[in-house]
């Protein structure tokens, strides 16, 4: 008999409904039916919450549901489920859920917020502007931020609707692609160099981990954008990536203070930027990685040794201590 029920919680009403699917699909069949019962619980795009075969049901009744469940693994992406809503919700509840809380979730999710978070803890981080409402970028800010710049929704993941500007008379489209997404919109100094991700993960005994680094490299032109997160072969991951001790030593310094600085929960995955100087910026954080069969976060823990369901028992185990 399997000792522990998981809800599975994915879809949502976000931009990034179908990449949280997509995740679910990978921790629905990674769950070793040995230890867990599994209930798979699918939030439809109009917000009505279908838990096993069970018709849609209001929030509020499948919270009431979910009270006899263990606990519930949230595999939701982007607003209305990562960024600290649904943890709430659930806490109201007393229902036990994998990853980050309230504030870590809300906090993550708000690209401002946490540079401002980090700046103010001492670690680097891009410059940037923050555009509320019909704002644009003033001449003495273009100056100070330089060419290129990227425009994105402060509240959003996946790089959903994140532009390059390279000519300042391309800004204005890039802040609407940005603004159908999010009112509120950041954009930021380019940080020329490479892009290594760490992901940093809490054992129940409350130690962390970190694991090796993982190096993005995209074929042809073009950024880490949502295509080339998704499409077959757009991306190239190199893990372990190729680093000189001292800088893979001090990303990982890094990492465990980015997840203290945010008071993070269970896991964490670091965006870093290495500029030309080997010197580390924090780009942004994700506190619900993609659980996809092409996501960064288990591919890391993979070179660490430890599996896809391995990794899913720590997550597990870690909400469910004393």
């Amino acid at each position: 008999m399997a000792e522990v029920t998981v809800a599975v919680l994915f879809g949502g009403r976000s931009g990034e409904h179908e990449v949280s699917c997509r995740s679910a699909e990978g921790v629905l069949s990674a769950l070793d039916p040995a230890r867990y019962e599994v209930v798979p619980v699918r939030i439809a795009r109009d917000g009505r919450w279908h838990i096993g075969t069970r018709d849609g049901l209001g929030v509020f009744a499948a919270l009431e549901a979910l009270r006899a469940v263990d606990v519930v693994f949230p595999v939701l992406h982007g607003p209305f489920g990562e960024d600290g809503t649904v943890q709430a919700a659930l806490e109201a509840h007393g229902i036990r859920y994998v990853g980050n809380g309230v504030l870590a979730s809300a906090v993550g999710m708000d690209k401002d917020c946490a540079k401002r978070l980090l700046a103010a803890e001492g670690v680097r981080v891009a410059d940037s502007v923050v555009l509320h409402g019909e704002q644009s970028v003033r001449r003495s800010e273009r100056e100070r931020l330089g060419l290129p710049v990227f425009v994105k929704p402060a509240r959003a993941g996946s790089s959903v609707g994140v532009s390059r500007v390279d000519d300042w008379s391309g800004l204005p489209a890039a802040v609407r692609t940005a603004r159908a997404v999010d009112r509120k919109v950041l954009v930021e100094r380019a940080v020329p160099g490479r892009e290594i991700d760490l992901g940093v993960l809490e054992h129940p005994d409350g130690s962390l981990a970190v694991s090796p680094a993982l190096e993005i490299g995209v074929r042809g032109p073009g950024f880490f954008d949502f295509g080339a997160k998704y499409a077959d072969g757009g991306a190239v991951f190199t893990v372990p990536a190729a680093l000189p001790g001292p800088v893979e030593a001090r990303l990982r310094e890094l990492a465990v203070r980015v997840f203290r600085s945010l008071g993070c929960r269970g896991l964490l995955r670091v965006d870093f930027l290495l500029d030309h100087d080997g010197e580390p910026v924090v780009n942004e954080v994700n506190t619900m990685p993609g659980f996809t069969g092409a996501s960064q976060y288990p591919r890391m823990w993979q070179a660490a040794g430890i599996g896809y369901g391995r990794l899913l028992d720590i997550l597990v185990e870690t909400a469910l201590r004393p």
